[in-house]
């Protein structure tokens, strides 16, 4: 998923389920920077205070990039979160051990990670967390069937159309896309890189949501897609979620979404076609500022970096990459600063998943 659905879909659903604007401000700004936070490392102050932070995504993300994007670190705890099949905790997928980390919607595994986000709901970053689990939670279903390690089930043999039938052009557009660096991927053959990583064989279509596609993946299997129908099962069950980290309860029965907040969130999904993410989400805000939807009218705003960025509100950084050598001038108000806040909150979800979570699916990916 890009920023449309990220930022503009989750601060819509946000609403719905009953944050204030400021509330739901949070948690979309966390849900989209965790595809922004390219840096990482130790911040320095000019008091010797220092702050660790980790990144949750790698700078300009090109699909060719094989050693840059081979990092189990970033893909598995923040964007393929391994669905063990859709089973519980104590079963396991037939099959080898890839079955459990391909990624799968809706999945047990996702469903802990939203009861342990309502348990640790009263900490600072609680809000925080939330935003980033939402990011995590959604892209099960545009990262579904894929894993976030080199594997021949990322590969896309041929893509389909919407009829099923092969689209030869966009087929040879991807092959064309990875002969540009060719000898790179040859170099990693010897590697084990060989293979894309995650849905980077069949590049942005997962991340689309008008798109009614398929492909036939490396396991020689048919996959048939419809992202917008994906997309808005996503939504509605954000919005569940997000009614029960308000109430505290993560067994609590909720009410659904208003059919009418459905239908108008449906409408958008399908009929928004820029190929743009940026330019989708601009017809997101659009809507949100003229009060489309049953919480009225907002005024939404997204800076990943630069002036108006939670980075800068924290740091005065206006740099969209860090050299590591800056000393930054130490303020009282960092602490509690959202950008702080986030990778509190990241740090958080990352030994959560990577260390208590997935142990307890039997997946071990330190």
């Amino acid at each position: 998923m890009q920023i449309d659905f990220h930022h503009g879909v989750t601060y819509t659903v946000a609403r719905l389920a009953g944050f204030n604007h400021q509330q739901a401000d949070i948690i979309a700004y966390c849900a989209q920077y965790v595809d922004d936070a390219t840096n990482s490392g130790v911040i320095r102050f000019n008091n010797g205070a220092l702050f660790r932070r980790r990144s949750s995504a790698h700078k300009r993300l090109d699909y060719r990039n094989f050693r840059q994007l081979a990092s189990h670190h970033v893909w598995i705890p923040f964007h393929f979160l391994p669905g063990n099949g859709g089973l519980p905790r104590d079963e396991n997928p037939p099959g080898k051990f890839i079955n459990k980390l391909i990624c799968y919607p809706n999945s047990h595994v996702a469903q802990d990670m939203l009861k342990e986000c309502i348990e640790q709901r009263h900490l600072p970053h609680g809000l925080h967390r939330l935003g980033i689990a939402m990011h995590v939670y959604a892209d099960t279903w545009a990262h579904q069937g894929f894993a976030g390690v080199n594997h021949k089930v990322n590969e896309a043999k041929l893509i389909l159309d919407d009829q099923g039938n092969p689209d030869l052009a966009k087929t040879e557009k991807i092959k064309k896309y990875f002969r540009k660096n060719i000898y790179e991927r040859m170099a990693n053959a010897f590697m084990s890189e060989a293979f894309p990583i995650g849905h980077g064989a069949v590049l942005g279509n997962p991340d689309k949501p008008f798109l009614k596609w398929g492909y036939i993946n490396g396991l020689n299997e048919i996959i048939d897609r419809d992202n917008s129908k994906d997309f808005l099962e996503a939504a509605q069950q954000m919005y569940q979620w997000m009614q029960r980290y308000r109430l505290g309860n993560s067994a609590a029965e909720v009410a659904a979404m208003s059919v009418s907040d459905q239908k108008l969130i449906a409408q958008k999904l399908q009929n928004i076609t820029e190929l743009s993410g940026k330019k989708r989400h601009k017809y997101w805000l659009k809507s949100l500022e003229n009060g489309e939807f049953s919480f009225g009218n907002s005024e939404v705003n997204y800076i990943a970096k630069g002036k108006g960025s939670w980075k800068y509100e924290a740091l005065k950084n206006e740099q969209e990459k860090d050299s590591g050598d800056e000393i930054y001038i130490y303020e009282t108000n960092f602490l509690n600063s959202n950008w702080k806040l986030f990778h509190d909150a990241l740090e958080a979800h990352y030994f959560y998943i990577i260390h208590v979570l997935l142990p307890q699916y039997g997946i071990c990916m330190i």
